[in-house]
């Protein structure tokens, strides 16, 4: 543990249990992935019917979470890091498996899903994302489950897994158009 982790992390979670952001914190914290999720389904259902390239994003955002997932599976199980409350007597947390801290997959994946987006998909979209994450991210420190280094290394990983998911984006096409016939079908069906 660093001086910086230390410093940060009880800066952030000092507050928890005491203010009135505990339910906001505690929300992203906890259900990040069904606000990705719902966010991504939206958006394939509100883009205009023929815009395969901007639900192609969509597919190589959910790529890069995947990616960013099997990374920090790799790093989870060769470097074992444990949790703030598991090692800090006192530390309000929300209830969690004492499993590794290093690094966040909530951050990794929020962060993939991010970098997938940008530059392919609608810029609202991108934004939303952004800010989704940026809140788990800090959520998931003032919450006690990660130390600060956690997340930042998530959001590394995250960041750097979309882009994989932008350079190898040409072998997901089937996939989108896979997704594209579905919605079609289903469209034609009512």
């Amino acid at each position: 543990m660093n001086r910086f982790d230390l410093s940060l992390f009880h800066a952030l979670n000092q507050h928890f249990g005491h203010s009135p952001f505990d339910p906001l914190f505690i929300f992203f914290a906890s259900y990040p992935l069904e606000v990705y999720g719902l966010a991504l389904l939206a958006a394939w259902f509100t883009l205009p019917r023929q815009d395969e390239t901007r639900r192609h994003a969509l597919v190589v955002a959910v790529a890069g979470g995947a990616i960013a997932l099997a990374v920090n599976a790799v790093i989870g199980a060769i470097w074992f890091r444990p949790r703030p409350f598991v090692v800090l007597p006192g530390v309000h947390h929300i209830p969690h498996p004492p499993d590794t801290s290093f690094p966040s997959d909530h951050t990794a994946v929020g962060f993939g899903m991010t970098s997938g987006l940008w530059g392919r998909a609608p810029k609202w979209l991108s934004w939303l994302f952004t800010v989704v994450s940026a809140l788990v991210m800090v959520s998931r420190v003032y919450v006690g489950v990660h130390w600060p280094t956690d997340v930042l290394a998530g959001m590394l990983v995250g960041v750097v897994s979309g882009r994989l998911a932008h350079l190898f984006s040409r072998w997901l096409r089937p996939v989108t158009q896979f997704g594209l016939r579905l919605f079609r079908m289903g469209h034609y069906a009512r």
